[in-house]
């Protein structure tokens, strides 16, 4: 600890660089938020609804594989680097002083992306799976809306586990974090954003879950669901938020028992 705060010390010493304000990480936010804006204003927002990709576009697997991955680094960008920012921060200021420092920076984002990446891929093809067991399976078929219920246990449930609690109060303690982990160097700052994707991962997947199952290509599901793990991760106190979205997502199973077209139309998906 003694060594890493040394590190932090002399990456971060005063100077012209390290003192210049952090700007373009919120220009990213701020850009991939326009771009939902403008795909849900010209109605684009097909492009990363995986169930239009899959079945009604038209296009190869691989191909539609592709622009969604594409697509999904957009609302990576948009929902989950703002609760990362005070992170985001130290990063940039204790790499200012580093020969190759846009390089280490950008190791970090590409590291933290990958991981998202990975669960997109992953709920993509699991999906796929759920898709075709519907299709062969008659009762399955006739109640397919109670997949939509199921997710929303899932999630509301994750709120209330001991993984949750420990992956938030990782996301939580951004310096702490820092001290602990970050090292000098592209492959290390690469590493640092696996390790940290992987702390976010397992505090929002199952929100994000609800995002890509329920709210995919919705801009009042999208701002929604990134309001709330902006308040979970950076706000005081956020963490005493958690339990009560639990009860709120289970409050939504029951609606979406009760009648899925509520919330369907309601989220303009």
């Amino acid at each position: 600890m003694r060594t890493m705060k040394l590190i932090y010390q002399k990456d971060a010493r005063p100077s012209a660089s390290s003192r210049a304000p952090v700007i373009w990480p919120w220009i990213l936010v701020i850009a991939a938020w326009t771009v939902v804006l403008l795909a849900a204003l010209t109605k684009q927002t097909f492009l990363i609804n995986h169930n239009y990709l899959l079945t009604q576009s038209h296009l190869s697997w691989p191909i539609a594989l592709v622009l969604f991955l594409t697509c999904w680094q957009v609302m990576t960008i948009a929902m989950m680097l703002p609760s990362i920012m005070p992170l985001v921060y130290m990063i940039v200021h204790a790499s200012r002083r580093q020969r190759y420092w846009w390089a280490t920076q950008a190791a970090f984002l590409v590291g933290y992306a990958v991981v998202w990446t990975a669960f997109a891929l992953a709920a993509l093809l699991t999906d796929t799976l759920v898709h075709r067991l519907v299709s062969n399976w008659f009762w399955l078929y006739i109640h397919s809306w109670l997949i939509g219920a199921v997710i929303f246990a899932i999630a509301g449930g994750f709120q209330f586990s001991p993984l949750k609690n420990h992956c938030l109060k990782q996301c939580r303690s951004p310096r702490s974090f820092f001290m602990r982990y970050y090292r000098q160097g592209i492959g290390a700052s690469w590493h640092l954003g696996l390790r940290h994707g992987m702390s976010c991962l397992g505090c929002c997947w199952a929100l994000m879950l609800v995002m890509f199952s329920i709210g995919v290509g919705s801009i009042v599901w999208m701002a929604v669901l990134t309001g709330l793990m902006m308040m979970e991760k950076t706000y005081p106190g956020g963490q005493r938020l958690s339990p009560w979205l639990g009860i709120a997502l289970l409050q939504l199973m029951v609606l979406w028992l009760v009648h899925p077209a509520w919330l369907l139309a309601g989220s303009g998906v």
